[in-house]
């Protein structure tokens, strides 16, 4: 067979491209810890997307959300934490400090990304489409959303909903099941 045959052939029998990143989940940021978080490896992950603050009121809500990473996480949730200083500047620290709180004071283990604008119209583009999608601006820290498999946002809980609360638990459990 010559070249120009086998290209033909190749071509014919190409396997289909790979599906592209869902464009919520289409962003690059940096862990706390400066490493490079490309978020499309959570594409067939349920989140739990929350901006976090070290000095708010609701800052013990830390042990409710890890402790919902794990217990989920084995089912393909993935708690992502968001610090940020947007509100009542609850989050003056450096991306050091906010880490070492988060390990030394309530263990985290779940991945803890940048501090980041989560409010406004200088937000990043995931706030900004969590926001747009939910109809739910965060409008304090520890606002939480639910974003089902393939980077689908399904619902924002302001800050006031514990992570343990029977309504927002029952909201992960059915992003869990569907698939």
């Amino acid at each position: 067979m010559n070249a120009p045959a086998v290209c033909a052939l190749l071509a014919a029998i190409a396997l289909p491209a790979a599906a592209a990143c869902p464009p919520l989940l289409d962003q690059r940021l940096a862990t706390l810890q400066g490493q490079p978080a490309n978020l499309c490896q959570y594409e067939d992950k349920v989140l739990v997307v929350v901006n976090t603050a070290s000095y708010c009121g609701y800052t013990g809500q830390y042990k409710g959300l890890e402790a919902l990473y794990q217990k989920y996480r084995g089912q393909g949730l993935v708690v992502l934490g968001v610090p940020s200083n947007d509100f009542g500047s609850q989050e003056p620290g450096t991306a050091e400090q906010v880490a070492d709180f988060c390990e030394r004071t309530y263990k985290v283990r779940f991945p803890m990304l940048e501090k980041s604008v989560v409010s406004g119209r200088d937000a990043i583009p995931l706030y900004r489409a969590l926001a747009e999608k939910t109809g739910q601006p965060p409008k304090w820290n520890f606002h939480k959303y639910v974003v089902g498999r393939g980077g689908v946002p399904l619902e924002g809980f302001p800050s006031a909903v514990a992570p343990e609360d029977p309504k927002f638990v029952a909201a992960v459990e059915k992003a869990l099941k569907a698939r």
